[in-house]
């Protein structure tokens, strides 16, 4: 009876000093690792151009665009290292740990010579940076939310690490604003030649300022009194993975709620830049800017689904989010977003699509599967050359079976473009031009209130799923071998089903021929964790997670 009197004051009260200090500081943190990374894929275009430069710009880009997939494969390394250091040693030495390196690995690759300079070394650095970096990421996340929960009063967890929860969004819209700011004062002409460097230089900045309000914090209470009582665990890999009662729940995390919440996560915001730039060829800075305008939107509903779910629970939201997703990305959905934002963002595009259908005519045994899952890969059959030249184009069409061993053929209204002609690519350009697919969104016909208010929508799927899994997550794992259970099904959800999730979605649009059909992906996943988590994954809101076993 005590102890319930206790948790109901707690639960009443507003929120303490030291519980202030303890958001910020861990949320701090956790927006400057999360700023650090997203630069890198921001500005990949010049560590492309300064640090590949002894090979072809495209096939730059790609080898930069692998150094980021790199950075998403260790996480779930990082994960494992930094979460067995978390439950032997501490929150919050670990996390001091992991923001150290992610914060001197950016500095590093500001102050890194270019390719011109220091020849293989340069890309062989920025691949070593890249990769202590997503080690970092995969050990800060964990400890960051832990340490919040843990420091929480029964009651408030959910809405006590939303605040966390918001880092990853923040830490984008900080990138956005920061890498326009600098380009818009600088110009593009000094941007390109070595204004690019101040972001990844100003994180020394943040890094300072970040360490100094971290090391002002205590250990969490939790986790003192379990290690002052010698209950902690001394092979937590181990007993969060080599036992099965606590390997199911790490499974059932994985497959029933973060694989879940990142394909909603990366669909609802960097697909849908993606989305813009590449497939309706928005310009770049509109898009971004666009973008900017509807995370500031949607950032706040965090802390709203954050708290109400320690009202109504943690699993209702989180399902509702990923309902919703497969209803609204499906794309024979009749409120498919996609299709919503294509209409107000490009309608000349739309126009296009439904009134010039185009065939490729091609031996089926030549059309591959384009998934690239390092980025390195090649796919130079002639259906393959011409697939990818409708997709770059954003151009839907059919296939059609050709006899085998028959070079492919593109029909694009009344015209026959073999893909033998020496001038395909221009001829192809040139007739699907003809037929009413804009080389770019024309800016004068673009709706930007409704545009943005869809991006949004997206966002705030976005905080129904990432605002309360902090909270959920944490209160699944005992305390002994919460960090390393927590860190890992996280990491590889977010990692790898929403780390390649660009990848996919091209493969699959490129299969099919449906600029949509991608979206199928993010779509199996949702209505995967949907089930799982409606089935077999418990609600938790009233756990107690001092315990200890």
């Amino acid at each position: 009876m005590a102890t319930t009197t206790m948790d109901n004051r707690a639960t009443k009260r507003g929120m303490t000093s030291e519980e202030r200090l303890v958001i910020f500081a861990s949320s701090l943190g956790t927006v400057f690792e999360w700023y650090d990374f997203y630069i890198y894929g921001t500005l990949g275009v010049f560590l492309a151009k300064y640090f590949f430069s002894n090979v072809p710009a495209n096939v730059g880009f790609i080898f930069t665009l692998l150094a980021f997939a790199a950075g998403f494969a260790v996480r779930p390394l990082g994960a494992l290292l930094f979460g067995r250091i978390g439950d032997i040693v501490g929150r919050k030495y670990t996390f001091l740990v992991t923001m150290t390196l992610m914060g001197v690995g950016t500095f590093f690759i500001g102050v890194l010579p270019s390719y011109a300079q220091w020849g293989i070394m340069a890309p062989i650095v920025l691949i070593a940076l890249r990769l202590v970096q997503g080690l970092a990421l995969g050990g800060e996340y964990g400890g960051a939310a832990i340490y919040v929960a843990e420091h929480a009063p029964q009651g408030k967890r959910g809405y006590y690490t939303s605040w966390i929860q918001t880092t990853a969004t923040l830490g984008l819209f900080m990138a956005l604003l920061l890498v326009l700011g600098v380009r818009s004062v600088m110009g593009e002409a000094a941007f390109a030649d070595w204004g690019w460097r101040i972001p990844f230089l100003l994180s020394l900045v943040l890094l300072i300022v970040s360490i100094w309000i971290r090391l002002k914090l205590n250990e969490s209470p939790v986790f003192q009194r379990m290690k002052d009582e010698g209950k902690t665990s001394k092979r937590p890999l181990s007993e969060a993975f080599g036992q099965w009662s606590n390997a199911k729940i790490a499974l059932l995390a994985l497959l029933g709620a973060t694989a879940g919440e990142a394909v909603i996560w990366y669909g609802g915001q960097f697909y849908a830049l993606f989305f813009l730039t590449q497939t309706l060829k928005v310009d770049a800075t509109t898009a971004q800017i666009m973008v900017a305008v509807a995370l500031a939107i949607g950032t706040p509903f965090f802390i709203l689904f954050g708290w109400l779910s320690d009202k109504i629970g943690r699993k209702p939201i989180m399902l509702t989010g990923f309902l919703l997703g497969v209803l609204t990305y499906a794309p024979v959905s009749p409120i498919n977003i996609f299709k919503g934002i294509t209409h107000y963002a490009n309608p000349s595009l739309e126009k296009a699509l439904a009134n010039a259908p185009v065939t490729v005519v091609a031996d089926p045994s030549e059309c591959s599967f384009q998934f690239k899952m390092t980025g390195t890969e090649t796919f130079s059959t002639s259906c393959d050359r011409a697939k990818a030249a409708l997709v770059a184009a954003s151009v839907n069409y059919a296939n059609e079976a050709a006899p085998k061993g028959t070079p492919a053929i593109v029909k694009v209204g009344d015209e026959t473009i073999p893909t033998t002609d020496p001038d395909f690519a221009k001829t192809l350009t040139a007739a699907i031009a003809k037929h009413g697919y804009p080389a770019k969104a024309d800016p004068g016909q673009i709706s930007y209130v409704p545009a943005v208010a869809l991006l949004a929508i997206l966002v705030i799927y976005v905080t129904m799923v990432y605002g309360p899994i902090a909270a959920w997550l944490v209160e699944l794992f005992p305390t002994r071998i919460r960090y390393s259970g927590l860190s890992l099904p996280y990491h590889i959800g977010n990692g790898w089903f929403g780390g390649f999730l660009p990848a996919t979605v091209f493969a699959i649009v490129a299969a099919t021929g449906d600029i949509y059909s991608g979206l199928w992906y993010p779509v199996a996943v949702a209505a995967m964790s949907f089930v799982v988590g409606l089935l077999f994954l418990p609600e938790t809101k009233d756990v107690d997670i001092t315990r200890d076993a």
